[in-house]
Formats: C-alpha cells, sequence, structure tokens
C-alpha cells in the first residue's frame, strides 16, 4: 500500500502576521499543523524563497501597484509586495513551526524571472520542481495538504497533485486564505471539481 505525506505549505513569517504579505490568522493553524506533524510519517514542507527584485514583485514594475495582475511571458501574473526574500528573516518558518521532522523542503520562486505557487510546478506549468518524481520513489501515493494560502499555493499544489496521480486532500481548517477578489471559492471549486478531498 502506498504511503501517505503531509505537505506544509509557505508556513512562513511573511505570511503570517506582521509579515509582508501576511494572511489573516495565518499564525493560527500553526498548533494544528505541528499535531499533523506528530502524527505523519512523512512530512515535507514548501518554502518560498525569492531573490531581491523577483518579477512577482510590485516594485520591479514602476507605476504598477500590489495585487493588480500583468501579463508574462508564462500567463497572467499578480503583482505582490516584496516577500520571502531568501535568507531574510520573513522567509524564515514560523517560529512556532516543529519542521524539523521534515525530510525534504522544496524551495520555489527561486527563479528571477517567474513565480512558483504551486509546489510540484513554476508557474509557467511546465517545469518541475522535482516533487512528484521524490513522491513517488519514497512510494508516496497519497498526500495531505496544509498551510498558507489556500487560494494559492495551498490549492495550486492540490491541483497539481491529483493531476500527477497522487490522491489528495486538503485539510481547510489547517490553511488560511488570501481570498482576492473571491479567489477563495473559486479556487475550492476547481479543487473539488477535480477531485480533491476537502476537510
Amino acid at each position: 500500500m502506498a504511503a501517505d505525506a503531509l505537505i506544509v505549505v509557505d508556513l512562513q513569517n511573511d505570511f503570517c502576521p506582521g509579515g509582508a504579505l501576511a494572511v489573516a490568522g495565518g499564525d493560527e493553524i500553526v498548533p494544528l499543523v505541528n499535531d499533523l506533524i506528530r502524527h505523519t510519517e512523512h512530512v515535507l514542507l514548501t518554502q518560498d524563497w525569492h531573490p531581491a527584485g523577483h518579477s512577482s514583485f510590485a516594485s520591479s514594475h514602476p507605476g504598477r501597484q500590489a495585487f493588480e495582475s500583468i501579463d508574462m511571458p508564462y500567463g497572467p501574473q499578480t503583482l505582490w509586495p516584496d516577500h520571502c526574500i531568501r535568507g531574510s528573516k520573513g522567509a524564515d518558518f514560523h517560529t512556532g513551526l516543529a519542521w524539523s521532522k521534515a525530510e525534504l523542503v522544496i524551495r520555489k520562486g527561486f527563479r528571477p524571472g517567474i513565480d512558483s505557487y504551486s509546489a510540484f510546478f513554476e508557474n509557467d506549468r511546465l517545469t518541475p520542481t522535482g516533487l512528484a518524481g521524490y513522491l513517488r520513489e519514497r512510494g508516496i501515493g497519497a498526500v495531505t495538504l496544509v498551510g498558507l494560502a489556500t487560494d494559492f499555493c495551498v490549492a495550486y499544489s492540490a491541483l497539481d497533485a491529483v493531476k500527477q496521480g497522487f490522491a489528495t486532500t486538503v485539510r481547510l481548517d489547517a490553511c488560511r486564505a488570501i481570498d482576492l477578489g473571491g479567489s477563495l471559492d473559486t479556487m475550492i471549486g476547481k479543487m473539488r471539481d477535480a477531485g480533491v478531498t476537502l476537510i
């Protein structure tokens, strides 16, 4: 029987209250995520890891504001405040996260010209992170996703996990959303339609 893995998505300081791109209540999920980590054999983490001046930052596009959308060579891209700059305190995992059990940390968004929401693919939907191969080689067939934010990195990761053939669950109680212009309802609908189990 295939093993299960817990994937903790981007539970970093910049996505928690006080951070550069804070998700409301982002820190509230830490105790529940820690409990899930304690009770799961295989634990993996993702970490947003941007170079300074990343193309997804509004500050890299004069005259543009955070949360506007622009067209990039790979498609539409939401512009964000500068966040999770590699090596910064904001890019560190939340100080309360008991992450030392993690077998693997997938860093994403480190290519200057392309953003990455999903744990499996860059936003061009073509460039893999290597996570699917890692899971398959470890004999893992099912994944549960938790973390930040429900409607971006968690949802994109869940949709790609299903496409890659993994039985996929999202623990909504262990996620928090940005909800940009109705994005939460949109992405919950997409996950449900794709066959993601939502708890």
